[in-house]
């Protein structure tokens, strides 16, 4: 399996993508799309990476107007749902990295899901500007089929 898609116990995770980070950067971001295909809702409780000092869960919040980065300490997925973690949302935050991330790159982060457990997903280093990753080296039509409407 190719890390690009992990799944087990009704949690798939997908399109898993990081930005490159420029010139000596110690922090990073990376995203994905978490889906519950179970009956019971899930929620993602952890994260870890060997690429920094620190590997945490974060969203974005509106504070009186300012966009601010906060940890979370879990992110529900509901039963038949998903999550999309994406630019601006929820996404991983590598903190401390210890070099930095160049496009190309792939690396493993280990989700732990409360009910599922630990799942393992190769992340993949899309180019510095890039505001979602998965379509580019990946031409196969979606298991949806929703083309051209």
């Amino acid at each position: 399996m190719s890390g690009h898609h992990a799944m087990s116990a009704g949690i798939q995770v997908e399109n898993a993508w990081a930005r490159a980070t420029p010139g000596m950067s110690k922090n990073g971001g990376a995203y994905f799309t978490a889906k519950n295909t179970g009956k019971e809702m899930d929620r993602i409780v952890g994260v870890s990476a060997n690429v920094s000092a620190k590997t945490e869960l974060h969203t974005h919040l509106n504070e009186n107007g300012v966009m601010r980065m906060r940890q979370v300490k879990g992110v529900d997925v509901l039963a038949g749902g998903e999550v999309m973690f994406k630019p601006g949302s929820y996404h991983i935050m590598f903190i401390g990295l210890h070099k930095p991330l160049q496009e190309g790159d792939r690396f493993p982060v280990t989700l732990m899901f409360e009910k599922a457990g630990k799942k393992t997903v190769e992340i993949n280093v899309m180019g510095v500007g890039a505001m979602k990753g998965g379509m580019k080296h990946d031409m196969k039509p979606s298991h949806g089929g929703h083309h051209g409407k």
